[in-house]
């Protein structure tokens, strides 16, 4: 009986994925996305521009944050349908958190980064109150920064020594992922990068491991990560100068991130963002020169759209959208 019905599952046809794309009312270009219901998203990016969603995506009101047009923002924490953080990079006080509470009739400044030296890269809450923000190396040290009351303070955190010419890179607010009540990891790019530091403890105290994921430029390194469960994730990356190039640009671990393998075959590309959607025991990877598939936790990937992405967000598979350059917005579908 087993054998049988093996056999009837193995005929039946695997889910298509698509990306539906849909209109932003913006020409800004899209880096974060983050999704709270069915119903209910956020996207952020260039000139201070954020979107909200109330209808899945039907539409999408555009605007932009008073007296931020020239902030880009790369990354955001939605917490419901009116309450969000956006988090704007650059050198020293152009890093920045912006908190609304009202679905953006008003925004608050609650935090300028102090050092101008500093450059903010992600953002990520485990719950509606403690969060944790990742910035690129000061005086040798990535910035860990966390809060314990939805953003509206910040606290730095130690951190190891950073490589040289080791840092995060702020392309679609994945390269920090929070999993559970306090894990939490991150991964690294550039010249001697493509690491993940981890923490159990809410970020007060890090270890670091490689990857197989390369490293060999500036513009290479790990540029998302994602965990299913505090055990098994996944690292994605490459080299953004070289979109095409699919080599050394994904690994696996099983052990919460201390050992990193490279699986059998990996996305057709560099790849900005990666993540599980554990309704359909799917694995997506999102990049500027397309996306793939994996359905067999990492091994093996298969490229279903050409599109070009930066960054994704997934409540569960019927609720999931990926944002682009130049507007570009789309809804994650199976058929």
């Amino acid at each position: 009986m087993k054998k049988a019905l093996a056999g009837v599952f193995a005929s039946l046809p695997l889910f298509a994925q698509t990306w539906t794309p849909q209109t932003s009312n913006t020409t800004a270009s899209l880096r974060a996305v983050g999704v709270v219901s069915a119903k209910a998203a956020w996207a952020s990016g260039t000139k201070g521009t954020y979107l909200i969603t109330d209808d899945a995506g039907e539409t999408w009101k555009a605007a932009t944050v008073p007296g931020a047009a020239d902030m880009d923002f790369r990354a955001l924490h939605a917490f419901d349908a009116r309450t969000a953080i956006l988090m704007s990079i650059g050198a020293g006080e152009k890093s920045r958190i912006y908190k609304t509470k009202d679905g953006g009739a008003k925004w608050d400044v609650v935090y300028t980064n102090p050092d101008p030296r500093g450059f903010f890269d992600a953002i990520a809450f485990w719950d509606a109150t403690h969060g944790i923000l990742l910035g690129d190396p000061v005086n040798g040290h990535f910035v860990i920064m966390t809060t314990a009351d939805g953003g509206d303070t910040w606290h730095r955190e130690k951190t190891p020594a950073a490589m040289p010419d080791e840092g995060a890179f702020a392309a679609s607010n994945s390269s920090l992922f929070v999993i559970g009540s306090h894990d939490v990891w991150f991964g690294t790019g550039g010249p001697k990068g493509a690491r993940v530091f981890r923490s159990d403890d809410g970020g007060k105290k890090w270890s670091v491991s490689s990857t197989p994921i390369r490293n060999d430029s500036s513009s290479a390194g790990i540029f998302s990560i994602a965990f299913m469960n505090p055990l098994f994730g996944i690292a994605a990356g490459g080299d953004y100068a070289k979109p095409a190039e699919a080599s050394h640009n994904i690994a696996i671990t099983t052990d919460g991130g201390r050992k990193w393998t490279a699986p059998q075959s990996g996305p057709a590309g560099f790849r900005s963002a990666i993540a599980y959607l554990p309704d359909r025991k799917m694995w997506i990877a999102t990049g500027t020169s397309g996306s793939d598939v994996s359905t067999d936790q990492g091994k093996t990937w298969k490229q279903f759209d050409k599109g070009d992405y930066n960054a994704m967000s997934f409540l569960l598979s019927y609720a999931g959208f990926a944002v682009g350059p130049k507007g570009a917005i789309a809804r994650f579908g199976v058929e």
